[in-house]
């Protein structure tokens, strides 16, 4: 499936929409058979794969493969029968337990054929709307699409999500940082060092995780024990026995972070590094992404502003 390509939507081509969620896209000569896409509901994903077992997830599409020759006309009998399968009236029963008793906030659209959740990044945001029936994430316009069907399961949820969501707004983050705000731990942080045991070292030029840095990589280690025991201080989550010495990190790059495969869980937080996690390594690529906004957006104020001067200065004598 590698030669798979994309629409400017992210949708790969040729795609068709099959109703309620579901769609189906070509495989290619060298590899016959379907793509297919559809709501995240576990029921419904675990009978996809026993219908359809040698079905694999296709991360970067965001799809399941089915291989074979025949694997679009049994994927198509079978979505059909999910939808025929679906409660004809369930989509109206929404829209009137909504009417009778409406969410009213403003990280939610009531729109003709869904609901549509956009909040700020929230991993535990996710992770609810995951659980969620029918809920999709739409990236063509960056938000998630919430059936009405599903309207009484968001409901039990939306404390949830709001909550996690206002923690997510950007001021909140401010202000969270501001009152955690430790000069001391600040300083130390800057030095772009961290105490790791002599003999359970991390792997250097590798992406690995950290409680205080995130994800990091580690490009030397000292030789000598650490001597600043003050310094330890900062790092109170290391417990494992033996000598520390210094391990000097620096942030990975878009493409590091792209070839870390992720690990399910911290394996031994004790020794204060770990194999890089998808929560950290989401949460690296969005401070990433972060600072690479601000770069561009002071980056094009400075190129406008030397554009005005030297409008305002006139042109050159001759």
């Amino acid at each position: 499936m590698g030669g798979a390509e994309q629409d400017g939507s992210g949708a790969p081509a040729g795609e068709v929409a099959r109703g309620a969620g579901f769609a189906v896209a070509p495989g290619t000569v060298k590899r016959p058979g379907v793509l297919v896409a559809m709501p995240f509901d576990r029921a419904l994903l675990a009978r996809f794969k026993d219908t359809f077992p040698t079905a694999r997830w296709r991360r970067k599409l965001r799809r399941w493969f089915v291989p074979g020759t025949t694997a679009e006309q049994r994927a198509d009998a079978w979505i059909a029968r999910e939808i025929s399968a679906l409660d004809a009236y369930g989509d109206d029963k929404g829209r009137d337990a909504y009417a009778f008793e409406p969410l009213e906030s403003p990280y939610l659209e009531a729109g003709p054929d869904a609901l549509v959740v956009r909040t700020p990044y929230s991993r535990l945001v996710v992770d609810t709307l995951r659980t969620i029936p029918f809920a999709a994430w739409a990236p063509e316009i960056r938000a998630w699409r919430v059936p009405w069907r599903s309207y009484e399961a968001l409901k039990d949820v939306w404390g949830v999500i709001e909550k996690a969501a206002a923690a997510s707004e950007p001021a909140a983050r401010r202000a969270r940082r501001e009152a955690a705000r430790n000069p001391a731990a600040e300083a130390e942080r800057r030095r772009r060092r961290h105490p790791v045991p002599r003999g359970d070292p991390p792997p250097l030029g590798a992406a690995v995780e950290t409680a205080e840095a995130g994800v990091v990589v580690f490009e030397a280690l000292d030789d000598a024990p650490v001597a600043e025991t003050e310094a330890l201080a900062h790092y109170s989550g290391i417990t494992a026995p033996g000598p520390l010495v210094w391990g000097w990190w620096r942030i990975p790059t878009f493409s590091e972070l792209a070839e870390t495969v992720p690990a399910a869980a911290p394996d031994a937080t004790g020794r204060g590094w770990w194999p890089a996690t998808r929560a950290g390594l989401e949460e690296r690529l969005r401070r990433l992404r972060e600072t690479a906004r601000a770069q561009a957006t002071r980056q094009a104020a400075r190129d406008r502003k030397a554009g005005e001067t030297q409008e305002a200065a006139g042109p050159e004598p001759g």
